[in-house]
């Protein structure tokens, strides 16, 4: 099993993968984004070429745990892109990833626009470790 996350925004999508225990979990590549049927084809190249069988949707909570329209907006693409692949699309809360991510660009080498362009699959990858890690305290203790 292979998992992506993706981190919604306007004018990007960030894209992160993981294998299934997430011990390697890495930012992948970001989507220009140009309309909504283009943005779920290229989700869809993607999910078949690294054979995703899970996608983790970041849901934009407001910091109190209300919704509002951005993550109205992502529960909608979360359902449209799980009807137009048949991959499983789980959502995750994603409050506070973009700031984590941009903590995670203060420490890597690369030019101001390279690191702009990585933020938003570097805060894919952080929704998808927040997943694992959300994941990991459900499971009952092993022994």
């Amino acid at each position: 099993m292979t998992v992506a996350a993706l981190d919604l925004g306007t004018r990007r999508i960030g894209v992160a993968i993981g294998d299934p225990e997430g011990r390697f979990v890495h930012p992948l590549t970001i989507i220009e984004r140009r309309s909504l049927s283009d943005d779920i084809e290229s989700i869809r190249r993607i999910l078949v070429s690294r054979e995703v069988d899970r996608v983790i949707v970041g849901l934009p909570l407001n910091m109190d745990g209300t919704e509002g329209k951005m993550a109205r907006s992502a529960r909608s693409f979360a359902n449209r892109l799980e009807e137009a692949t048949g991959v499983a699309v789980e959502l995750q809360d994603e409050r506070l990833s973009s700031f984590e991510a941009r903590e995670r660009m203060g420490v890597m080498p690369a030019g101001r626009g390279k690191k702009k362009r990585q933020i938003d699959a570097i805060a894919a990858a952080v929704i998808l470790e927040t997943w694992f890690d959300a994941k990991k305290r459900r499971l009952p203790p092993s022994g």
